[in-house]
């Protein structure tokens, strides 16, 4: 009898400790890497880099105060995030959002002059001058475990159905930018990684051989295949644990070509930073720019709408795609706010050609037609 009790007892406990230990393996993978001594002191080399960390062109005021520096609640703000977790969120759409599913076959075999397709967030697919790039791709949640920070909508394109590629350029290292089940999927393909400072210590971990990651400072720029991947600075963070914030670099992207130049602005707090990416790599024909994510808790961690426009502006757009949105609960406003706010802007100023695509739908400057489908979804301005 004593042995058959201690056999409930034991075994339920062994299976528990043995799901905690693979939990825990795979937490390790999925944080990464950070880099290496050697690229450390390298590091202290550069006029952007000091104390061991990467330093943003301006100081981010801490989450826990607001924008006038008063305190703020940050443990209710917190434990926001954490429950919606497991409870419904009030500012997630009603319904899944409508997207275009995409499978290999719906992409060219040759891809030819400018053309994206947003796959939601700030995950895109950029063919450009017969190449294609796969930027900042997230299919998963924005955590290293599932059920947190998920999804508010599937995203229009299965991971294994990715079409062939060239490149992956990737922006910084947070969650919602860098999936390791992604990379993981990618390791074994000829593709080539462009990336920041210290991103390549995670890539190594998981696999990507070396020769095929290419890390790039502020001011600094990678050439391939005709193509210029140039990296600018940008007011943010890094960082996928406490211990490893700041440690591997955030960007913006310039792409020029021979005929096309396309911007990716990464994740930026505004500043004038974006008018001397404008005269430096100038004016382009497409920008992916950030919209969501704002709040006065962070207000130099991401733009708030206003700041878009002057983005738009200062940098020599021709035409925006607004990205950083309509998938994660980031900002604490409703998921439709950023966008309805910012297409208002845009309207509002007269001189802003904005394209704002359903997920999946393919787009190219001058010729796409989009609309404002997200005021026809389920849930289109409830309180």
């Amino acid at each position: 009898m004593a042995r058959k009790m201690f056999r409930r007892i034991l075994i339920p406990f062994v299976i528990a400790a043995a799901l905690a230990v693979v939990a825990g393996c795979h937490l390790l993978q999925a944080i990464g890497e950070t880099p290496s001594e050697a690229e450390t002191a390298a590091y202290e080399k550069l006029p952007y880099y000091r104390d061991g960390q990467f330093q943003s062109p301006e100081p981010l005021i801490h989450p826990g105060r607001s924008a006038n520096g008063a305190p703020s609640n940050w443990l209710r703000f917190a434990w926001r995030f954490i429950s919606r977790a497991v409870t419904a969120n009030p500012d997630a759409p009603d319904a899944p959002l409508p997207k275009v599913a995409l499978d290999r076959t719906s992409f060219a075999a040759a891809p030819a002059g400018l053309a994206a397709y947003w796959l939601g967030h700030s995950s895109l697919i950029v063919e450009m001058e017969g190449k294609r790039l796969l930027v900042d791709p997230v299919f998963g949640n924005a955590a290293p475990f599932p059920g947190i920070m998920g999804r508010y909508t599937a995203a229009p394109l299965a991971r294994d159905q990715l079409p062939p590629l060239d490149y992956v350029l990737l922006t910084h290292d947070h969650y919602d930018h860098l999936e390791y089940a992604t990379m993981r999927a990618l390791r074994g393909l000829d593709i080539q990684f462009v990336v920041p400072y210290g991103v390549g210590a995670h890539l190594r971990k998981w696999g990507i051989a070396p020769e095929r990651i290419h890390e790039t400072g502020w001011g600094e720029a990678y050439s391939g295949d005709g193509l210029v991947f140039a990296s600018e600075r940008t007011i943010h963070f890094s960082g996928r644990t406490f211990g490893s914030r700041n440690k591997s670099l955030w960007t913006s992207w310039s792409l020029k070509g021979r005929q096309f130049r396309v911007f990716i602005s990464g994740d930026s707090g505004y500043g004038e930073h974006f008018r001397e990416i404008g005269a430096k790599h100038g004016p382009f024909d497409l920008a992916f720019i950030e919209i969501d994510a704002w709040n006065a808790r962070w207000p130099k961690t991401h733009m708030f709408p206003e700041e878009v426009i002057r983005t738009y502006h200062d940098v020599g757009a021709r035409a925006m795609v607004p990205v950083h949105w309509g998938v994660f609960d980031l900002g604490g406003h409703p998921w439709d706010e950023s966008i309805s706010k910012v297409s208002e802007l845009a309207a509002r100023d007269g001189a802003v050609e904005l394209l704002t695509p359903l997920m999946g739908e393919r787009i190219a400057p001058g010729e796409s037609v989009t609309r404002e489908w997200w005021r026809n979804a389920p849930d289109a301005g409830k309180p």
